[in-house]
């Protein structure tokens, strides 16, 4: 491959066909967090489409974990076979599946944003949300619990459960997250950790919660799949998690087993100045990349070919995520081929639209272990 955005990326077992992915983006249309054929029909237009991966959003490792009522799930048995259903669509397309797994902490108990935001009160089906201390992310949003220990235990039993009901519905790799505000970030977060037990104050208590996790689920997870955690980089804002914290965590779960860190920023605070341009977020995905010796995935306003593929060439990065983009142009990639003269498989059904004869994509089958 002439064009390094093309090329494969070996990740433990699992062979990327080439650097794409798409972003995990919540559709807020699940009911009591299963899968349904909405997700069937967004997740395999974006396979169709030429990606080497799909992220499916992020999935709650438990119902108070959800974002919003209407979120995606995987905190029970029941949830399998609609995700399983996803995963062999998307392999038979081609493409590496993985699935974000997730805990949306004190910003919970939302209403989904296709209307005015609001929190939704135990009367419409709400419930209590959860943190690491009392600190609600606004006036709009509901007043947390602070986790016990006893709660802080089965959050990490909670996530370790979902990463096996991952491999039980066929994903090629999962992701934490641990950004964007939600529960593990709000422990990292000076801005919204109070705490002043094993669970707060320094680095290494603010960290503790998401190396249990991490553990926790790697122990759960295959050995021979990999492991990807998403991180907020910045929160944008005084006091906050910072840059460099970043880099010294990314060092950390590598040793602890995450084989690719996705590297995003903000979400912690509503006060944030974020200063979002074309590829704002990049650099930071190249310096964990470059300073803790880890793969990266870079996400954020990443739109064009030509942009994508020079963030590899340079080396900031291992994997683009595209979201917004996969959006409005599911097939995004395949276009994204054409631009940069790189042939590119098409579904056979669609060869005919093909703009030169490139071969029919093949499906998949997870790599078993050894």
């Amino acid at each position: 491959m002439s064009n390094p955005l093309f090329s494969p990326l070996q990740l433990r077992s699992v062979l990327f066909p080439n650097r794409i992915g798409i972003s995990p983006m919540c559709q807020y249309s699940s009911e009591d967090g299963f899968v349904n054929d909405w997700h069937l029909v967004h997740l395999g237009a974006r396979a169709q489409g030429g990606s080497g991966a799909v992220i499916l959003e992020a999935s709650a490792v438990v119902p108070e974990g959800r974002i919003t009522p209407a979120d995606l799930g995987i905190w029970k048995d029941e949830h399998i076979e609609g995700l399983a259903r996803v995963v062999r669509f998307l392999h038979s397309q081609g493409v590496r599946a993985g699935i974000q797994l997730a805990h949306a902490g004190r910003k919970a108990s939302m209403s989904p944003p296709f209307g005015p935001e609001r929190l939704v009160q135990p009367s419409e089906g709400g419930w209590q949300t959860v943190a690491p201390s009392a600190v609600p992310f606004s006036p709009d949003y509901s007043q947390p619990r602070a986790l016990d220990r006893a709660g802080i235990a089965a959050v990490v039993a909670a996530f370790a459960a979902g990463a096996h009901r991952a491999e039980q519905a066929g994903f090629d790799f999962v992701e934490i997250h641990g950004a964007h505000g939600y529960l593990l970030h709000q422990f990292l977060s000076p801005l919204a950790n109070e705490r002043t037990d094993a669970y707060g104050g320094s680095f290494e208590n603010r960290t503790r919660l998401m190396l249990q996790v991490t553990d926790a689920v790697r122990a759960a997870w295959p050995a021979h799949l990999p492991l990807f955690v998403r991180l907020s980089a910045t929160d944008w804002s005084e006091g906050g998690w910072t840059a460099d914290e970043t880099v010294e965590l990314a060092r950390v779960l590598k040793a602890h087993g995450a084989d690719l860190l996705d590297i995003s920023t903000g979400g912690m605070v509503p006060s944030a100045k974020i200063p979002a341009g074309p590829g704002f977020q990049v650099p930071f995905a190249a310096r964990v990349r470059a300073e803790a010796g880890i793969a990266t995935a870079a996400v954020g306003l990443i739109t064009e070919a030509v942009q994508a593929n020079a963030i590899v060439a340079e080396g900031k990065a291992d994997l683009v995520l595209v979201a917004r983009a996969a959006l409005q142009n599911a097939y995004w990639p395949v276009h994204a081929a054409e631009a940069l003269g790189e042939p590119v498989s098409w579904p056979k059904q669609y060869l005919r639209a093909a703009p030169r004869q490139v071969p029919a994509r093949e499906a998949v089958s997870r790599p078993q272990g050894a």
